[in-house]
């Protein structure tokens, strides 16, 4: 599922804040956009963030406001003073003169160039602090669309019900009608055989035609769908197995139908079924 959060992380003026958002994704991955400052934590964030989140892309920043970001960058004069030193020493080792640096070169060297956050004392018990509340506004964000989706799964499950309930009420004048077909097919086939055959072949016929069975395992399939969204856990696998299911019994309905009444309510069932498999890719 989608969501979004921002809360202010370190003090109220510092301007830094943790910003989280979750896009839909088949397993879970975390991408984090921290400074190097925050790389000692960087196992601690994915744990915390894994606790919430089961299954899809969350992405992390750790953000700073506009102003702080104009003058962040700084000099380590320490560092420079340290590279002097040792380009002295190697001048003085091979008695060659101490050559002029160039600057640019300088700021290539790692460290050389500081960011403010690099400078400042940072407090990752705080920061983790905001970061659960971060993480606790993205979850009531989750769980708002989540019950949204909800309402949309039972609508999609209602009129599959309807489906199923009035072609069950249709059996018995399905049935009849594909007698009297294969014995108007056949016509003066039937003088020519025994009784008993006869018999035994209409029953054959209808047995091949009989879509009960499939439509029963369907409306089992519905039935534990239902229990599945009541469940306070991440289910939305097992929904993506369910919904697999119902497409196979609907294809089998539909690939047996000898009656157009049949035909059609396979037909509408596989766009149901499809709506619902779409709208399962956002479940956690």
């Amino acid at each position: 599922m989608t969501g979004y959060a921002r809360v202010a992380a370190g003090g109220a003026d510092d301007g830094r804040s943790w910003e989280v958002r979750a896009v839909n994704h088949r397993f879970l991955e975390i991408v984090l956009h921290i400074p190097d400052s925050l790389l000692g934590i960087e196992a601690e964030l994915r744990r915390r963030v894994a606790q919430v989140v089961k299954r899809g892309r969350v992405e992390l920043w750790f953000r700073q406001s506009t102003q702080e970001e104009q003058s962040r960058i700084r000099i380590n004069p320490a560092l420079l003073a340290d590279l002097r030193g040792a380009v002295g020493e190697i001048a003085e080792l091979w008695d060659l003169p101490l050559p002029a640096p160039d600057p640019l070169d300088l700021l290539r060297w790692p460290g050389v160039l500081q960011s403010r956050e690099m400078t400042e004392e940072v407090q990752p018990e705080a920061l983790l602090a905001q970061l659960d509340d971060a993480l606790l506004e993205l979850q009531q964000s989750r769980l708002r669309e989540g019950a949204a989706l909800a309402e949309i799964f039972l609508q999609k499950l209602q009129a599959m019900e309807a489906i199923l309930q009035s072609l069950r009420a249709q059996l018995p004048g399905i049935e009849a009608r594909l007698a009297e077909r294969l014995e108007r097919r056949l016509g003066d086939l039937r003088q020519q055989v025994e009784p008993g055959r006869w018999e035994q072949e209409l029953i054959f016929y209808l047995h091949r035609q009989d879509v009960a069975e499939e439509m029963e395992r369907l409306a089992t399939h519905l039935v534990e769908i239902r229990q599945v969204l009541q469940r306070d856990e991440s289910v939305g696998r097992r929904l993506d197995f369910l919904v697999q299911e119902c497409n196979r019994e609907a294809n089998t309905l539909g690939s047996k139908a000898a009656d157009q009444q049949v035909s059609q309510a396979a037909i509408e069932l596989k766009v149901l079924i499809e709506q619902l498999r779409e709208q399962i890719q956002n479940v956690e």
